[in-house]
């Protein structure tokens, strides 16, 4: 098997992953970033008490439509980002190791991830941007509402200029964290599940990774690395949001840079402002992740049975 092949192999499997992932929780996506940029001081924002409320006003006041609020974006972003993502993932471990049975160690398993996620992270930040303000359009927005994706890109670069697609981009950067941290946890994870169940099964563990862990494995697996990931990384979200909401009508954005938001929420909310909205995230990312990884290790098995039966 060539290396171009078995890198295209994981690229599909990740824009596979995140295709789904994005259609089962988008609209926790939507009440994480409403609840994230809500600072008790924002005119145009509705008020919601729970993570459960926020779904039942935004379904009764904003119908389907609301709950799936920068759903195109979403989607195109996450599967972009999981299908670059793995794509350079895979890249940088093959590139560390010498051959593909040899484990790395948790270092350079870190730097596989920091590298993959530094590449996404410019590639996609417009993106995430435009679906950062579709999301938070709601009935008392007093700014003409964007109608899409590409209405949205245009009329920023028009009234903001092409800098704006990249406001948030330095917390996004020191978000390059969460992959890394997420990624090898679920590594040295699997090493230890796969060690364990070999031992009990007296297999070869470096020659039957495949065939010992099963779907629910995969799930604890992406759910675990997940938790790890977000309790250490939550507040930079909170920053990439705020930074990226719309400027007023008369163009001043509410906050200027990463140091002003971190100024501003310490000074009115104190410390649980950086982890406002953490509760829908948490229910979104841990399952989410879960997905993630299942269906692109079964996507991978699939793949790989089809270039064994040809």
């Amino acid at each position: 098997m060539s290396d171009s092949k078995w890198q295209w192999e994981n690229a599909t499997a990740g824009a596979v992953a995140g295709f789904a992932t994005v259609a089962a929780v988008h609209p926790l996506d939507v009440v994480r970033t409403r609840f994230q940029v809500d600072d008790g001081r924002v005119v145009n924002l509705p008020t919601y008490k729970n993570t459960a409320h926020a779904i039942l006003n935004i379904a009764r006041l904003e119908g389907l439509k609301g709950l799936y609020a920068g759903f195109f974006p979403a989607v195109l972003g996450s599967t972009v980002s999981w299908g670059l993502y793995f794509f350079f993932y895979s890249r940088a471990k093959q590139r560390y190791s010498k051959n593909r049975d040899e484990k790395l160690s948790p270092g350079l398993h870190l730097a596989s991830a920091a590298e993959a996620g530094a590449l996404v992270c410019f590639c996609t930040n417009p993106i995430w941007l435009v679906k950062t303000r579709l999301q938070l359009q709601n009935p008392l927005h007093q700014t003409r509402r964007y109608s899409g994706f590409y209405d949205a890109l245009k009329t920023i670069m028009r009234e903001e200029g092409w800098r704006a697609l990249y406001k948030g981009i330095v917390p996004s950067l020191f978000l390059v964290s969460h992959g890394a941290v997420q990624f090898t946890a679920y590594e040295e994870l699997r090493k230890v599940i796969v060690d364990y169940k070999a031992k009990q099964r007296k297999e070869d563990c470096k020659s039957a990774d495949t065939d010992l862990l099963n779907s629910v494995d995969y799930a604890v697996l992406g759910g675990s690395s997940k938790i790890a990931a977000i309790i250490l990384t939550y507040p930079f979200q909170v920053i990439r949001s705020r930074l990226q909401q719309r400027p007023s009508m008369e163009g001043i954005p509410r906050y200027m840079d990463s140091w002003h938001v971190m100024k501003a929420t310490a000074r009115f909310e104190g410390f649980r402002g950086f982890y406002k909205g953490i509760t829908p995230n948490l229910l979104k990312n841990v399952p989410a992740s879960s997905i993630t990884f299942i269906v692109y290790e079964n996507v991978l098995k699939l793949l790989k049975l089809g270039r064994t039966s040809d």
